[in-house]
């Protein structure tokens, strides 16, 4: 049985396409399904069968697929045994992280790693929680956010490393009449225009609960991803919005307030491949990622006005998906 006929199967069951597995592998279409039906010359079954326009995994190929990942894994531990024999962990992790926690984590993760062997590389992606899942195909780290604690949708399968509870508060100008407490309720919030983010993202479920409290529509005047541009517009104008408590820049302007009576909180997460997960400069990375999370939720887990509302690090690297994540 010729594992590399295994890694196929598994990529293409993670990629959907010949044409993705092709890509992501630099190679030619051609070239994977050539490989393709070597595989099924070799197996003696058919491992795929039109769809569509394409091709999809037959019965035979999904079992073989997940054994692929198996395969992958087991290699993957034996090379983290090896790696730990031979000394200091060393080589390239690739990282994917939503902008704000990369803000927030990674100056000090790249600080941390400059004194090893590992080289941390990473690409800023602002996407919803339920599509962060799949660039674990792609990059050993990804960082993730979601609303809800444990893993999002999107990463069944996934090893889910939970980094730190990060609330999510009310953006207004200094001087707003929001301001004069230390907190804000739903039904203040229903008379002000707000900025928002795209449908789908996770700060939007704000906007939902607030009208769910109420029974009334909130007035959402622009939909923006960007937290910097939103925090610009609300320090200049009398709309507010939802930003994050750890990465939004207080004074200058700008007010944070707790939404009174409602769970706002954010988890930011780590999700990775099982078997990348084992690489020991994976873990080497995560855990500082962890650290890091892990102190700046303390440092900054009371705030004026706010009650302490951070939550430490969970899950470990290698263990199955229980964590967190948002935007």
């Amino acid at each position: 049985m010729d594992v590399r006929h295994l890694e196929l199967l598994r990529d293409l069951a993670e990629r959907g396409s010949i044409t993705a597995v092709a890509v992501a592998t630099h190679r030619t279409p051609s070239a994977v399904s050539q490989q393709l039906r070597t595989a099924q010359r070799e197996f003696g079954v058919g491992l795929v069968e039109p769809h569509g326009r394409g091709v999809r995994l037959t019965d035979a190929g999904r079992l073989l697929a997940g054994a692929g990942r198996d395969v992958a894994r087991v290699l993957a531990e034996v090379q983290a045994r090896f790696d730990e024999f031979r000394g200091e962990p060393a080589g390239l992790v690739r990282v994917a992280a939503l902008p704000s926690a990369a803000t927030l984590l990674l100056p000090g993760v790249l600080a941390e790693l400059e004194t090893t062997a590992i080289r941390l590389e990473c690409d800023d992606v602002d996407l919803p929680e339920q599509e962060y899942g799949r660039l674990a195909t792609d990059y050993d780290i990804v960082i993730g956010h979601s609303l809800h604690a444990g893993p999002p949708p999107g990463a069944e399968g996934l090893v889910t490393v939970a980094l730190a509870r990060e609330p999510l508060d009310i953006a207004m100008r200094a001087g707003h009449p929001l301001a004069d407490g230390p907190t804000v309720t739903a039904a203040q919030l229903i008379e002000v225009e707000w900025y928002g983010v795209p449908l789908g993202y996770p700060f939007d479920v704000i906007r939902l609960a607030v009208e769910a409290a109420t029974g009334r529509p909130v007035m959402v005047v622009q939909r923006l991803r960007d937290n910097r541009l939103v925090e610009a517009l609300v320090a200049r104008g009398d709309r507010v919005a939802v930003l994050p408590r750890f990465t939004t820049p207080t004074g200058h302007g700008l007010e944070l307030r707790e939404l009174a009576g409602l769970d706002t909180g954010r988890h930011l997460l780590a999700l990775l491949r099982p078997d990348r997960a084992e690489r020991l400069a994976v873990r080497h990375a995560l855990a500082s990622f962890r650290r890091h999370a892990a102190d700046i939720a303390a440092r900054h887990g009371r705030g004026p006005g706010h009650p302490s509302d951070a939550g430490g690090p969970g899950g470990a690297p290698g263990q199955p998906p229980g964590a967190e994540g948002a935007r």
